[in-house]
């Protein structure tokens, strides 16, 4: 059979699954879930052997070292993804949560609850951690999933999907509640965006080619997780001790992530005390900066190398040990630059003036803003969420790191008595 009747077939048998999850209470949701992560690290060998062969593909191909790590699973990696499961098997059940409710004056009773979306299909690129963290969340909040993860990442991506759905299998619950069509290619994508009616909502995580080409030709709805153009900006007041520390983890500590740093802002009232602090400490780390003539002039003077900034590299996300460095005037420079080059993702501000603060805080129109802290923390995890699902940059039904609440809608509840409209 072709592309287009597998893959329809695929989201149809989602479909007809889901209802038996949606029913089902919270304990033997997050029993199956505990199951699956036992699952995956007595299974970590074969997960692994799978990732290898991905990686042997990958390093011939040439991938870049931040798309490279994201796709690399070794027995820890594989313990880490197992305990996103327990995680997010520990978290309140959002299903049935009641949103608000009221009685009205004739007697009638209302209350919206929350319910599964229904089917969520994802279509990701070389992060087998997805396919779990997608497959645990979906199960949590009673939707079945429908998974795209690339050809990358597809022995991977295969693997883990087999101990997903041999766990539902020995707990009586349909396979098909997670349904792997990576074998479909570009294809396979291109079905799933039409399937609209048998697929709820589309999620696209990944470069920004990915997730322009999901939104603009898919007709199934569509929950934009944008790419992470992420700013720290440096205050006149900030203190120098803890931008070092914040700057370099946000820049290093893992650099194939959404929520890495990828432009950094010096105001210029600290930029002679701040830039050759912080460009001694990030060139040690391996990162190249692309700095602005007013930076490069400071880094030159205190000995440090840079390399001169091009218009592009202040809209590029780098996912590798690539730094944009400019100078800005003041806050009003700093938010004028974010606004203009931003994505959306997440910007933070390292300042002791509360008045600054404050008005970055207000006025940044991302999806997460933060003060005094590294951009490293937008992660659902990190926020108590048990995983994410992705980052939402869009403003409608979601926005930033989507857990389990994200996975859900409301649904009207109405009681009455007889009751007739006059």
């Amino acid at each position: 059979m072709d592309a287009e009747t597998l893959v329809t077939d695929a989201a149809r048998a989602a479909k007809r699954a889901q209802p038996q999850l949606a029913r089902l209470y919270r304990d033997r949701k997050d029993t199956v879930l505990l199951a699956m992560a036992d699952a995956l690290v007595a299974r970590a060998d074969e997960i692994t052997a799978a990732n290898a062969l991905d990686l042997a593909a990958a390093d011939a191909s040439g991938m870049a070292a931040g798309l490279r790590d994201r796709l690399a699973l070794d027995p820890q990696r594989v313990a880490s993804i197992a305990q996103q499961l327990r995680d997010a098997a520990a978290l309140p059940d959002p299903v049935g949560e009641v949103i608000r409710g009221s009685v009205l004056a004739n007697g009638l009773e209302l209350r919206e609850v929350r319910v599964p979306l229904g089917v969520v299909g994802m279509v990701y690129e070389a992060r087998p951690n997805v396919t779990v963290d997608a497959a645990g969340l979906a199960l949590k909040s009673g939707n079945a999933v429908v998974l795209r993860g690339g050809s990358a990442a597809l022995h991977s991506n295969t693997a883990l999907i087999a101990v997903l759905r041999s766990v539902l299998a020995e707990h009586g619950l349909p396979e098909d509640l997670v349904v792997g069509i990576d074998e479909h290619g570009r294809e396979g994508v291109d079905v799933l965006m039409r399937a609209r009616g048998l697929v709820d909502v589309l999620i696209p995580r990944g470069g920004a080619g990915l997730i322009r080409r999901v939104v603009e030709n898919s007709l199934v709805p569509v929950i934009e997780t944008g790419t992470g153009n992420t700013h720290v900006l440096v205050d006149a007041s900030a203190d120098l001790d803890q931008a070092e520390a914040i700057v370099l983890n946000a820049k290093t500590q893992r650099i194939g992530v959404c929520n890495a740093l990828e432009t950094l802002l010096v105001h210029r009232g600290i930029a002679e005390q701040a830039l050759p602090r912080l460009g001694t400490a990030l060139v040690g780390a391996g990162v190249t900066l692309h700095a602005d003539p007013a930076a490069r002039e400071i880094l030159a003077t205190a000995g440090v190398e840079s390399t001169e900034a091009e218009p592009a590299d202040w809209d590029t996300e780098y996912l590798a040990l690539d730094l944009a460095v400019a100078v800005v005037e003041d806050l009003d420079a700093a938010l004028e630059h974010i606004r203009e080059h931003s994505t959306g993702h997440t910007e933070s501000i390292l300042t002791r003036d509360l008045p600054s603060q404050q008005r970055f805080l207000a006025e940044v129109d991302s999806a997460v803003v933060m003060a005094n802290a590294s951009t490293r923390f937008a992660d659902g995890g990190e926020f108590g969420f048990g995983a994410e699902i992705g980052i939402s940059t869009q403003k409608l039904h979601a926005r930033g790191p989507m857990g389990l609440t994200e996975l859900t809608t409301g649904k009207w509840i109405v009681v009455g008595q007889g009751h007739v409209r006059p």
